[in-house]
């Protein structure tokens, strides 16, 4: 355990990539098999699920502290994190125990099966057994929490380092649904069969957003246009006469969407489509929000599914008949999955992404600005000659995005941030006009400079009405424009208003509040932009 701090500690504390790399490799070399496959566990995001109720923790910790809850909620608000806070408060341990990351993990899962007295009693005796910064990491980890400052594609060049093999062989055996507790080692990076599951998708290819002119992008002609769609993306395989639906979040959600379960009769075995999933009724592609019941719903009503039936548009053809395809080059892999669609069996679920024919970048930049009328949110530029490639790299996929809808707003409430914003106000409501009142419909905690922040902290704390807990109500002075991706009709919230990626584009120390916008303007964006808000 105590490796495991101090590499979280090395990587928490460290902004240069050499230096995570570094203590990354030098933590492989010395664990054992059992840890490292935790550590490569909770690198990537394959996090135990919360084992004990965040109320619990405060309470047992303000109980054995003596701090009154007040006191714990200021402290917790000013720490900015949980986990840190408790470790911070709790007593010195009265004695230490040698446990091993993995017994740790393998303790914190027992924590699941225990009734509230001897969970109480389990995790007071976890804590009078570790040092402050182990015991931060023990409450990271049994929070269901855990986040660290590193990529797993750091977590994969360390693993390339230290055992010799390829990065994007690594990168493939991490991909699917395995689990820590139920996998050594050996089968998970050494041996040859680790890389053979029939199941697992391969590593996603992402774009880097254009944010100079695209005319930097050289010939128009080295590239191929299609429309950039606002779903999930996804990877269906079809593999020993079964299929597998992965999100780019490497979550296997085929149950999510039983629309494919005829897949195996429509598709070749050895297929492995890129592409999105899609709401998609009437011959019409509806709004991102019409998933999300999907992801979020444990069971899936027949009005669910009948609401919002769901279609993969598919753009990249990464295997076919048991073959990778990703280093052939992307004007190759659009040629063979136009055959493969050609001769595909006509069904209601797939769908071939079409390109978008262009002469020169002015075309296709009138092209883009109709993009959001057109149901879709910009244009995705590839290079015909590139190969597909594992994560986030520049060079071959770009997106260009169309300008977001932006609105006038006034700030209303402020909230603490959280992190090294602990101590300042940075997550705020804000509101439209609705005749003589102000109504809140977002909030927004990013977009502002340091210095921004700063200073509209002080306006807050300088012009309080209220107070509610962390929160506070101020006066309504301060106009921010917000922008946003997208806005829909929404019974949950009182404007009946709902965006999506709110963001303060900037500050407009140039309006009063009075010259903010109006509930109706939002509404006639609703009107407006119909495709971005079904």
């Amino acid at each position: 355990m105590q490796a495991f701090t101090d590499l979280f500690l090395a990587i928490d504390q460290s902004t240069k990539t050499t230096k995570k790399l570094e203590a990354l490799v030098r933590f492989f070399e010395k664990a054992s098999d059992e840890d490292k496959v935790w550590a490569i566990a909770l690198l990537s995001g394959k996090r135990p699920k919360r084992a004990v109720r965040s109320g619990n923790l405060r309470n047992w910790t303000a109980e054995i502290s003596g701090l009154p809850a007040w006191l714990f909620e200021e402290t917790y608000h000013i720490v900015g994190d949980l986990a840190e806070t408790i470790a911070k408060i709790l007593p010195p341990a009265e004695h230490q125990v040698e446990y091993s990351l993995s017994d740790w993990m393998s303790f914190i899962q027992s924590l699941s099966k225990l009734d509230p007295q001897e969970k109480k009693a389990k995790v007071l005796w976890a804590w009078n057994h570790l040092d402050p910064w182990s015991c931060f990491v023990f409450n990271k980890m049994m929070m269901g929490g855990f986040r660290i400052g590193v990529s797993q594609k750091l977590t994969v060049k360390a693993l390339a380092q230290y055992t010799g093999k390829e990065e994007s062989d690594l990168a493939h055996r991490l991909m699917g649904n395995w689990q820590a507790d139920a996998v050594d080692f050996k089968t998970l990076i050494i041996d040859k069969k680790a890389a053979d599951d029939l199941s697992k998708p391969y590593p996603f290819y992402l774009a880097y957003q254009i944010d100079s002119e695209v005319e930097e992008l050289g010939k128009p002609e080295l590239w191929q246009a299609e429309p950039k769609w606002d779903g999930i993306r996804g990877q269906l395989i079809i593999r020993g006469g079964k299929h597998y639906l992965w999100s780019r979040g490497e979550e296997l959600i085929s149950d999510k969407f039983p629309e494919f379960d005829p897949s195996p009769s429509l598709i070749p075995d050895g297929t492995v489509f890129d592409g999105e999933l899609l709401a998609y009724r009437n011959d019409q592609t509806l709004g991102f929000q019409e998933l999300q019941p999907r992801i979020s719903r444990k069971n899936l009503s027949k009005k669910i599914l009948q609401e919002a039936p769901v279609i993969m548009r598919v753009y990249d053809l990464l295997e076919w008949k048991g073959k990778d395809l990703r280093e052939r080059p992307q004007a190759e892999r659009r040629e063979l999955l136009e055959q493969v669609f050609a001769e595909l069996p006509d069904n209601q679920i797939f769908q071939l992404s079409p390109k978008i024919s262009f002469s020169g970048w002015d075309e296709l930049r009138e092209i883009r600005s109709r993009s959001r009328e057109e149901g879709h949110e910009g244009i995705m530029l590839k290079r015909k000659e590139g190969i597909y490639q594992v994560g986030r790299k520049k060079g071959d996929w770009w997106k260009w995005k169309v300008e977001p809808l932006s609105i006038d707003a006034v700030l209303i409430y402020g909230m603490r941030g959280h992190g090294r914003r602990a101590n300042l106000y940075t997550d705020y409501t804000f509101a439209v006009w609705d005749g003589d009142k102000l109504v809140p419909f977002t909030k927004a905690y990013s977009g502002l400079t340091d210095a921004e922040f700063r200073e509209v902290d002080r306006f807050i704390k300088q012009n309080t009405i209220e107070r509610f807990g962390p929160v506070r109500s101020v006066k309504p002075e301060l106009v921010f424009e917000i922008a946003f991706e997208g806005i829909q009709a929404s019974k949950r919230h009182k404007s009946g208003i709902a965006l999506r990626f709110p963001r303060m584009k900037r500050w407009r120390k140039d309006k009063k509040a009075n010259e903010a916008n109006r509930l109706s303007d939002l509404k006639d964006l609703l009107k407006l932009y119909p495709s971005a808000s079904q």
